[in-house]
């Protein structure tokens, strides 16, 4: 019996040795809601009309629902983001039955290189590329089903952004 306790207190110490750097909330400095985040407009450097502005304003939506920053409104920001949404493209996901070389679904992308540093030391806490996706029924139009998915693309882009922002770039 004895062996059989000391292991049980050795597998009981080691986890909880194990969780100890662990911690609860957002990987940020100071307080929840403490620093302010300044969100520039997002550069377009694809041929896509009005990405920049869409995944600008859904960042911003983002960050205001995340609540772990605020969002700088009426000054500048202790945090400033800026991006270049440097690519976009479509893929082909499923074809119609009667012409192979036609799809009927597309996968959209973006990438965007996203740069957050803090304003008064300058340090850099987020310089990488970031891609997002959305999903596209084309029906008769690819271009008007592009257009109608912007929303959900620049979404599904703004909340990889935020989560690195919040939760780090690991």
């Amino acid at each position: 019996m004895r062996p059989l306790k000391l292991f049980t207190i050795g597998i009981a110490l080691a986890l909880l040795t194990g969780c100890a750097g662990y911690h609860f909330g957002p990987v940020t400095e100071g307080g929840l809601g403490e620093q302010t985040v300044e969100v520039f407009p997002f550069n377009n450097q694809t041929p896509q009309p009005r990405l920049g502005d869409a995944v600008t304003q859904a960042l911003r939506e983002r960050l205001q629902a995340d609540a772990t920053y605020r969002l700088a409104a009426s000054g500048p920001g202790d945090i400033v983001v800026t991006g270049d949404i440097t690519s976009y493209k479509n893929e082909g996901l499923s074809y119609l039955n009667s012409d192979v070389t036609t799809a009927e679904n597309y996968r959209i992308g973006i990438v965007a290189h996203v740069v957050a540093r803090e304003r008064n030391s300058g340090r850099v806490l987020l310089d990488k590329d970031v891609d997002g996706f959305a999903l596209v029924n084309v029906g008769t139009d690819l271009a008007s089903a592009e257009r109608q998915a912007q929303p959900a693309l620049a979404e599904d882009l703004a909340h990889n952004i935020a989560e690195f922002l919040t939760e780090g770039a690991w």
